[in-house]
C-alpha cells in the first residue's frame, strides 16, 4: 500500500529523530560553552562537539524525556523530563581512559535535585586523576609531589597599577576581556603575555600576579572551610579516591570524603551523624570506594567553579572529552561578521 505525503514526512521525520539520538547518545554531542572559567583554551560563544566514544557512551538513567533536549524544551522553561522512571547507569566500553589534562565535559555533581544524566554539563581540564594527591601551592598544582605542566592558554589574575582610567578599546587591544576597577588600578584575568604587553604601556605604574594570602579561606571550599581553611591558591595536600580505596571511618576522613560517600556511592541508606558513617542503620569503621574520582579545574584559575569548592567528580558523572570547536561567535562584538571568530573554526582543543 503506497504511504501518504504525510506519512512519508512523518516516517522520515521519526527515523531522523532517533537517527540523531542515537548518534548523540553514542558518539558526539553539540555543546556551547557559557562561562569563562576556561578562557583562554575555551571562549564563551564557543560550539564544540564532545567525543563520547573515548571514555565510553553511557546509557540513559532517565528514559522518559523528550528527545534531544536537556533539562528543558527549547526556548522554554518547561521540564523535558519525568523522572518516574530511572534506570541503573552503564558505560559501554571505550577507546581509552580520562588522562591527566584532558579537557571532560561531565555532569555537575553539587546539583543533587536532578538525575545524573540530566544534571547541567560543566566542562574543565583533569588535573587529578585517582589515587593522585593533589596539592596547589601559591598557585602552583602539584600532583604527587611534582609541579602540574601549565595549559598553553592558562589565565591568572593581576593587578595593574595605575591612577589612569583605562578605556575599554585598550583591553580589547591586548585581548583581556575580564577587568575590574578598583582603587589605584584594574583587575583583570589574563594570559601572562597579555598582561606583560599591557605592562609595557606609559600609564601602567606595575602589573602584579595576584595570590590569595595563605592565611586567608575561601567561601565554600572543599571539602570543609573550618577543619581545612584552604583557598584558590594554597589548597591541600588531598588524596582524591579511587575504586576499591578502603579508608578508616574517623573524624578527619568523615570531613573529606563524607559528603562524597553519601552523595555520589549510591547507597540507598547512608547518614553522617557526628563522626560516625551509618550504612542501612548500621554504624562503619571502614569504607571501601565503588567508583573511581577525578579533580578537574579551569584554566581560568580565578574566574572558575571548579572542584577546589564542590569536590570531585565521580566517574559515572563524565560524559566525554572536549574533541573539537566547530564554530565560535564571540557575543560582545556588534558587528555580526567581526563577531564570528574565524580562526577557531574546526580547532583541536589541547
Amino acid at each position: 500500500m503506497k504511504k501518504g505525503p504525510i506519512r512519508e514526512w512523518f516516517d522520515a521525520l521519526l527515523f531522523a529523530v532517533i537517527a540523531a539520538t542515537l548518534i548523540r547518545w553514542a558518539t558526539f554531542e553539540a555543546f556551547t560553552i557559557p562561562t569563562p572559567s576556561m578562557e583562554k583554551s575555551l571562549l564563551v560563544g564557543d560550539f564544540l562537539f564532545v567525543n563520547k566514544l573515548n571514555y565510553g557512551p553511557r546509557t540513559p538513567k532517565t528514559p522518559l524525556q523528550v528527545p534531544l533536549t536537556h533539562q528543558k524544551i527549547w526556548g522554554t522553561d518547561i521540564q523535558s523530563y519525568i523522572d518516574w522512571i530511572q534506570l541503573p547507569t552503564f558505560r559501554l566500553p571505550g577507546f581509552g581512559e580520562v588522562e591527566r589534562n584532558d579537557v571532560v565535559v561531565f555532569n555537575y555533581p553539587n546539583e543533587l535535585d536532578k538525575p545524573l544524566d540530566l544534571k547541567t554539563y560543566y566542562v574543565k581540564r583533569c588535573v587529578g586523576l585517582p589515587s593522585d594527591t593533589i596539592e596547589i601551592d601559591n598557585g602552583n598544582v602539584i600532583i604527587n609531589g611534582e609541579i602540574l605542566e601549565l595549559p598553553e592558554d592558562l589565565q591568572n589574575r593581576y593587578f595593574l597599577q595605575t591612577n589612569t582610567t583605562i578605556n575599554e578599546r585598550v583591553f580589547k587591544k591586548y585581548d583581556i576581556w575580564e577587568y575590574t576597577k578598583v582603587t589605584n588600578g584594574y583587575y583583570i584575568n589574563t594570559k601572562e603575555e597579555n598582561a606583560n604587553a599591557i605592562g609595557n604601556e606609559s600609564f601602567i605604574d606595575d602589573v602584579i600576579l595576584y595570590r590569595m594570602d595563605k592565611s586567608l579561606t575561601t567561601g565554600r571550599i572543599f571539602p570543609d572551610q573550618e577543619t581545612y581553611p584552604w583557598n584558590t591558591d594554597f589548597y591541600g595536600p588531598l588524596l582524591i579516591p579511587y575504586k576499591n580505596l578502603e579508608i578508616e571511618i574517623n573524624k578527619e576522613n568523615i570531613k573529606r570524603y563524607g559528603t562524597t560517600i553519601q552523595n555520589y556511592e549510591n547507597i540507598d541508606n547512608v547518614k553522617i551523624e557526628d563522626e560516625n558513617l551509618i550504612i542501612n542503620n548500621e554504624i562503619v569503621s571502614t569504607y571501601t570506594f565503588k567508583q573511581d574520582y577525578y579533580f578537574m579545574m579551569g584554566d581560568n584559575r580565578h574566574n572558575s567553579e571548579d572542584s577546589r569548592f564542590w569536590g570531585f567528580v565521580p566517574f559515572d558523572h563524565i560524559l566525554g572529552e572536549a574533541s573539537f570547536i566547530w564554530f565560535s561567535y564571540n557575543y560582545q562584538e556588534d558587528n555580526l561578521f567581526s563577531a564570528i571568530r574565524w580562526n577557531r573554526f574546526l580547532k583541536v582543543i589541547k
